[in-house]
């Protein structure tokens, strides 16, 4: 027996709707089967599998704890400088970008050395290397002839950050593979 759904308003009509209701029957499980469930699980032993930690972790909590000692070295060389620790302003500023400067290499040579200790680059990876080392020596450079450059040392900052950044990720990605 075939019905039309009504065209106006979209509902089937009632003897359609009553014709399915008297299909529908509920039927209960022959047998209850949470004990066999029960039984299954209180014979399985309850030991919590260790947790996998991926390949690339450790290294990625030692690139972020050099990050952080890089930061924390960059903070505490550009704390503010009280009047009365600076003699002569002219003659100081200079020395003290320079200071920073070094303290940012080297604690940045330190953090490089971390991650290269657990995951060595690979040498496609080499080309983007070189450039910002190149350009991190070039600042370095010309901050020697403009101490007074605050900008250069921010531009060193960044580049060290960027190489940082890079290193971390082919480490991670020779690591993963």
């Amino acid at each position: 027996m075939t019905h039309d759904i009504d065209k106006e308003d979209g509902h089937l009509p009632d003897a359609v709707r009553w014709e399915l209701r008297a299909l529908r029957k509920d039927v209960a499980p022959q047998a209850d089967l949470w004990p066999s469930i029960a039984a299954r699980i209180a014979a399985t032993p309850q030991v919590a599998p260790a947790p996998q930690r991926k390949a690339w972790q450790p290294i990625a909590s030692l690139a972020a704890a050099a990050s952080l000692a890089l930061a924390i070295g960059i903070a505490w060389q550009v704390r503010p400088v009280s009047p009365s620790d600076v003699p002569a302003a002219s003659s100081t500023q200079p020395r003290i970008i320079a200071r920073e400067a070094e303290a940012m290499t080297l604690e940045y040579q330190a953090a490089l050395k971390e991650i290269d200790a657990y995951a060595p680059q690979p040498a496609k990876a080499a080309p983007e290397l070189k450039v910002l080392d190149r350009s991190a020596a070039q600042i370095r450079t010309a901050l020697t002839r403009d101490p007074d450059a605050r900008f250069l040392l921010d531009r060193l900052q960044r580049t060290y950050t960027r190489r940082l950044e890079l290193t971390q990720r082919l480490a991670r990605t020779s690591l993963a593979s």
